[in-house]
């Protein structure tokens, strides 16, 4: 049994996990320079609305999220999973030039989508390669290092993209350029520095669709699955909060950093509750993620002072810190080992469909109600899926 020491906890993951991590914060650096300006660019320098940023944002997240099922259960079917995990990495790489040369968009959809794509066909063979190698004892931990890793990325992405900004000007297109550096590195990273268990794909494989298969993922599976979802129909894309962020009348070269804010949070709370997940109620911990999205959600609609909107944020990323990963590792601790890959598909396909509904309903209040409108839809959502929870028995 691990330790309750961290550091002894951190030694006792297997460098395959780390590797992982670092692979994840690369492409998030890489990923979040383009999408902690991309709401202004397109807003701004391309002339669309609210909506077509909830339906650009609702249509990328939801399509890498239906896409994992496809991935995930190839993966399963080879008995392989790193071979997909490159190739998603490397597609997610070579979409970040066509955001520099976008001229309407449509062109940026179109690149939105190769971009999550991407993300879609690497996400579950990861989560599952995550799994494969982590001790039963430590899953936790490495789903909650991975994280925190993924998400150190994700706060030097918009860190960097506002030292640029300063350096250049509102030169978008630059930024996107400099932002292809990072994810060639994280697809190379990958290939040359992770080796697949070898006790993968040594037996004969069938069909994971197949309905004695599927009859595998039984009712404790299929609730995290839903609980997913609930999660992801309250919680819209994080695009919202760039929006709220220029609202308040932050100048543009610093509004980036509402994205630093959050994933800083993000970053250091993931780890901490992963590791606190190995130990306690999944469903305490779910349900105080959901209150802290209720609270997040109620300060942002109150009103969009730079000062109550760094808090809104801040209490945004701890609630995802204190979830995504917890998620990802009751998904691993109800299914199968060898169906792992499917699981993640279908538990991520219907996080996708969710995403795609509470992004258009987000924009289309932000167009017709206001900003405010759009945060309260989500607490009254958030407040739902924990009464939710309350009653389960």
């Amino acid at each position: 049994m691990p330790t309750s020491n961290g550091p002894s906890v951190l030694r006792q993951i297997p460098i395959g996990v780390w590797i992982l991590g670092f692979v994840s914060l690369l492409m998030d650096v890489s990923s979040e320079m383009i999408h902690s300006v991309l709401p202004m660019f397109l807003v701004g320098a391309l002339g669309a609305s609210a909506f077509t940023v909830g339906l650009i944002e609702g249509a990328g997240e939801s399509i890498a999220l239906i896409v994992k099922i496809f991935s995930g259960t190839l993966s399963d079917y080879l008995g392989k999973r790193k071979g997909l995990a490159v190739l998603g990495y490397a597609l997610g790489a070579l979409s970040k030039p066509l955001f520099a040369i976008a001229p309407t968009a449509g062109f940026v959809l179109a690149a939105r989508l190769m971009d999550r794509v991407g993300k879609g066909i690497r996400g579950a063979p990861r989560d599952a390669l995550v799994a494969d190698i982590a001790p039963p004892n430590l899953r936790g931990a490495s789903f909650g290092l991975r994280q925190s890793l993924d998400t150190v990325g994700a706060f030097l992405g918009p860190l960097l993209t506002v030292g640029l900004i300063l350096l250049w000007g509102s030169n978008f297109r630059a930024v996107f350029w400099v932002a292809v550096i990072p994810g060639l590195a994280s697809a190379a990273l990958l290939t040359f520095g992770l080796r697949e268990p070898a006790h993968r794909g040594t037996e004969k494989r069938s069909n994971p669709l197949r309905r004695e298969n599927l009859l595998r993922l039984g009712p404790s599976y299929r609730w995290v699955v839903g609980v997913g979802a609930v999660f992801t129909l309250a919680r819209f894309s994080e695009a919202f909060l760039v929006l709220r962020a220029q609202q308040s009348g932050v100048p543009v070269a610093w509004v980036p950093l509402v994205m630093v804010a959050m994933n800083l949070v993000y970053a250091l709370t993931a780890y901490p509750f992963g590791k606190l997940a190995d130990r306690m109620s999944h469903r305490k911990l779910l349900a105080l993620g959901l209150t802290v999205l209720i609270a997040a959600d109620l300060v942002l609609a109150s009103e969009a002072h730079w000062g109550v909107l760094i808090a809104g944020v801040a209490l945004w990323g701890m609630h995802m810190g204190i979830t995504q990963g917890l998620l990802a590792t009751m998904v691993a601790e109800t299914a199968p080992a060898d169906l792992r890959g499917t699981a993640y598909g279908f538990f991520n396909l219907m996080s996708g469909i969710a995403m795609l509904v509470s992004s258009v309903v987000a924009g289309l209040l932000w167009d017709r109600l206001g900003p405010s409108a759009t945060f309260y839809a989500g607490a009254i959502f958030s407040a739902m899926a924990l009464i939710s929870l309350a009653r389960k028995p």
